[in-house]
């Protein structure tokens, strides 16, 4: 019996010892690198994206760098075409909307949003693409610009990375 007693009480004291455990080990590891962010040198962003076709230079004020990059702002207004019946009309804004949500999930655009008010201007779309051009065709993409609805008018609009509203 003392001998039980012996071997059970040594078997508890072993399973209590803090051994390391090699998936806790494994676990934190992974943590520690989940934690950890590289952050790119502005140097390096600007050659990338010179290196994939965008318009950028960069200049120093005081103790900041900024990158600034050449997005294109695309004016939706009002096309020639704006009598199709409600129906046809409702079916044109779901596409149009689907069209855009696209553009975004893409990586296309940077900003979206309709106007305010009910002037000739209808919305703005801030495209993050490499040409005036791509940007162009992307827009006339919109199935309210094939009908007519909407047209556009892309302009050029330098931007500093990493810049935000306010």
């Amino acid at each position: 019996m003392n001998r039980i007693l012996y071997f059970l009480v040594i078997g508890l004291l072993v399973g209590c010892m803090d051994v390391p455990n090699n998936e806790a080990s494994e676990n934190k590891e992974i943590e520690v690198k989940k934690d950890s962010v590289v952050t790119p040198d502005i140097a390096s962003i600007e050659k990338q994206l010179k290196k994939d076709g965008y318009q950028t230079f960069s200049y120093k004020a005081g103790d900041t760098t900024y990158l600034m990059q050449q997005y294109y702002m695309v004016f939706l207004k009002s096309g020639p075409k704006r009598n199709q019946d409600s129906t046809k009309a409702a079916e044109l804004q779901k596409q149009h909307l689907a069209h855009l949500a696209r553009l975004d999930e893409e990586g296309y655009t940077s900003l979206t949003g309709p106007m305010g008010d009910d002037g000739d201007l209808r919305g703005i779309v801030v495209f993050n693409t490499a040409t005036q051009k791509e940007a162009d065709s992307l827009a006339n993409l919109d199935p309210m610009v094939e009908a007519g609805r909407l047209v556009v008018e892309v302009r050029p609009w330098w931007v500093a990375k990493g810049g935000k509203l306010k």
